[in-house]
């Protein structure tokens, strides 16, 4: 049972008496350190299966033990989350402790809380249902009531978008409608369960009778609820073992605290205290600059972090890549995403991690353009979002009264009207305090308000029905079916997660970390929360910024805080600027310049701007650049080339698997169609042609150019 354990490890797994405290740093194993513990404990007749209750946070962990455990020939233990395991209780001793059945579990409190905000008359959106939903759910798992719920809240210096008394106001309208309709809710089900424990004596001593060993994973993460129901099934036994890490301590918004962690051994002075930092995850590389970026940290949590120590072989450098726009850092990850894929690394062994779920939108339509599958996880994508949705239905209900609304009455500028008919949406001019799903809606919202300002740079004449049908070609584009590809998420939805290769992007003032991250505390959450993303790569990892939002913009941005002094070679950094196709090239290194001569006229040459073939007016939008010519200048697409391809398209991404816009985009569909090339040269020079789809597709094409049919699997017919 002990063998293939590192040293940490079988201490761990032969700590079997009194409690005992894991420090498990990011990929040192600890899942294999506690079943093995268990395992080992049963096999040596010293734990009883049915005496042990492995606690974790998620079902799919709990089952992921309960799996490791059969396999080491431990069944019999049971491995559950604290509400399964609280639940279960609950349901078994209600009729002794309260009499009659268990009141009705609720599945969502949102509807419920939606009728308390309307018993307070308050009316509240989506966002804000979601936000004032999470907040009574902090202040249960935190044991605050609801006459307590403001001075509670002043005093954790937590940042609400909503009036604190009102919310205070609806808490205890909810409060009371459970109690009307005998329901309760999840957090009841701790509450109602350390109730029953604290005031019935025979039952506690029952339960207690029944789990002797306690084994509790991702200890950092604990509520001050969860903590109280541990120490009654304990009661006053010590027979406890907690893993945990309190660098990795990024859910504090939810209640969770590492101090429980922390002062596990000032409330027990006897315990064992192993720590394992074997990293057998990472490359020595990612690892030093994970152990790097936690050496700038402060506070209690910093005083305790782990110095870990890669067990894997050599790998490549991480990448610092400074590019002079979003468009330009999304293009710029999608192709090297693409170039990692071409040398074997499995798409599914990639991920491109961001703070805030808006921003996913550019690199979706990055990856797109370069036929790169991806999934979202944790999110909506971005024009399946419901803000976004209704936004797009208001835009275009306002087009269709060709700008003669009265909401845009005086407003001629594209972006002028987006911002009014938005902001009947949610949007403002500056963005909401703390963060949750007010913050979520507006930075969508935002997000189109800006996409508007650079379709109104790039068309000065283009109306809102301009906008809206591009938004609409957006959206067509992404609508397909989820696929084996990129991961795409946020950094908060890659915990417990790893990919060979990780790109970490947007690492700008601002974003990481966030803005409305004011406090000390809230600053180092934000860089635990960075850690936390570099540790999820095995080998390859990327890290980037943008100078500005759009293509032109003032580059007045700079790269995160918490980058200060990590770089190598004193700052040395790729930079990338947008080439004239709406691509982007490396320049070079900062604080490396190369001699003025050469590459003064590459630069010279990069920065020479994409023109329209039909008018000659600079290009700006990258769909343009693809065209080569602007969205309204007359085309001379051969349309039934164009059908050709778009028929053939479909038959190949139905016999690949994979969504159509992977073989190729609309825009690349319709370029090929306008130039109806007829030999390799000619197709080679339209973009979104590369040479992998050149090689793989290109004599399709060329035949269907050429008149020929073509079938979905290469072949002619």
């Amino acid at each position: 049972m002990l063998e293939g354990l590192d040293p940490e490890q079988r201490a761990v797994a032969t700590a079997l008496h009194g409690p005992v405290c894991v420090l498990a740093g990011a990929g040192t194993g600890k899942t294999r350190a506690i079943t093995h513990r268990i395992a080992y404990g049963v096999r040596a007749g010293m734990l009883q299966p049915a005496s042990v209750l492995a606690v974790t946070f998620t079902n799919r962990a709990a089952g992921e033990m309960r799996g490791r455990l059969r396999q080491l020939g431990a069944s019999g233990v049971q491995a559950r989350t604290f509400h399964s395991a609280a639940l279960r209780q609950l349901q078994f001793f209600w009729p002794k402790a309260v009499g009659g059945e268990l009141p009705r579990l609720l599945d969502r409190k949102a509807q419920l809380v939606a009728e308390a905000a309307a018993r307070c008359r308050v009316r509240l959106d989506r966002g804000e249902l979601r936000d004032v939903t999470g907040e009574i759910e902090w202040a249960k798992v935190t044991q605050t009531v609801p006459a307590d719920y403001v001075t509670a809240l002043a005093k954790s210096s937590r940042e609400t978008a909503r009036d604190a008394a009102e919310t205070g106001q609806i808490y205890a309208a909810y409060e009371q409608l459970k109690r009307d309709r005998s329901v309760i809710d999840f957090e009841d089900v701790l509450l109602l369960t350390v109730a029953v424990l604290q005031d019935r004596r025979d039952i506690a001593e029952q339960v207690r009778g029944q789990y002797q060993h306690f084994v509790v994973d991702e200890y950092q993460d604990v509520s001050p609820l969860q903590q109280r129901l541990l120490e009654l099934w304990l009661g006053d036994r010590e027979t406890l073992c907690v893993v945990g890490d309190a660098s990795q301590t990024i859910y504090s918004f939810t209640g969770a605290t590492p101090d429980h962690l922390l002062n596990f051994r000032t409330r027990h002075p006897g315990a064992t205290v192993v720590k394992l930092v074997r990293d057998y995850r990472s490359s020595p590389q990612v690892v030093h600059l994970a152990n790097g970026l936690l050496g700038q940290a402060r506070g209690r949590a910093a005083d305790h972090r782990l110095e870990l120590v890669s067990q894997r072989g050599k790998g490549p450098e991480p990448v610092y890549t400074e590019y002079g726009d979003e468009p330009a850092e999304a293009e710029g990850t999608a192709r090297r995403v693409r170039d990692l894929i071409a040398a074997g690394v499995p798409a599914g062994e990639i991920a491109v991690l961001f703070r805030i779920n808006a921003q996913s939108e550019v690199y979706e339509q990055a990856l797109a353009d370069a036929g790169v599958p991806y999934q979202l996880r944790g999110a909506e994508r971005f024009f399946e979002r419901q803000e976004v949705r209704e936004a797009g239905a208001a835009l275009r209900g306002a087009a269709r009264f060709g700008g003669n609304d009265a909401l845009l009455d005086g407003m001629v500028e594209l972006p002028s009207q987006v911002r009014a008919v938005l902001s009947t949406k949610g949007w403002t001019d500056q963005p909401p305090t703390g963060s949750g799903a007010v913050r979520d809606r507006w930075e969508s919202l935002a997000a189109l308000v800006r996409l508007a300002e650079d379709f109104a740079g790039a068309r000065p004449e283009a109306t809102l029905a301009d906008l809206v049908a591009e938004l609409d070609e957006r959206a067509a584009a992404q609508h397909a079916p989820m696929v084996q590809g990129v991961t795409l998420a946020s950094l908060h939805a890659a915990k417990g997660l790893e990919w060979d290769a990780v790109f970490l992007v947007g690492l700008a003032e601002g974003t990481v970390p966030i803005t409305y991250a004011k406090t000390e505390a809230q600053v180092e959450e934000e860089r635990r929360l960075l850690y936390v993303g570099v540790t999820r790569a095995r080998t390859h990892l990327s890290l980037s910024w943008s100078l500005s939002r759009s293509p032109g913009g003032r580059p007045t941005r700079k790269a995160s805080r918490f980058l200060t002094g990590l770089r190598p070679g004193g700052g040395r950094v790729a930079r990338v600027a947008a080439d004239g196709a709406g691509g982007s090239v490396e320049l070079g290194s900062v604080g490396a310049p190369g001699p003025r001569g050469e590459g003064h006229a590459r630069r010279r040459r990069e920065r020479r701007p994409a023109r329209c073939r039909v008018c000659g007016r600079t290009l700006t939008e990258a769909g343009e650049m693809k065209l080569m010519r602007c969205e309204d200048c007359p085309s001379d697409m051969d349309e039934g080339v164009y059908e050709r391809l778009h028929a053939w398209r479909a038959e190949q991404a139905r016999v690949l698997g994979q969504p159509a816009y992977c073989v190729f985009t609309d825009k690349t569909l319709i370029a090929i169609a306008e130039a109806v090339p007829s030999d390799e040269r000619e197709l080679a020079g339209i973009a979104g042609v590369v040479r992998r789809k050149l090689t793989r597709f290109g004599d399709d094409v060329l035949a269907i150019c050429a008149g020929e049919e073509r079938s979905g699997d290469g072949g002619a017919r």
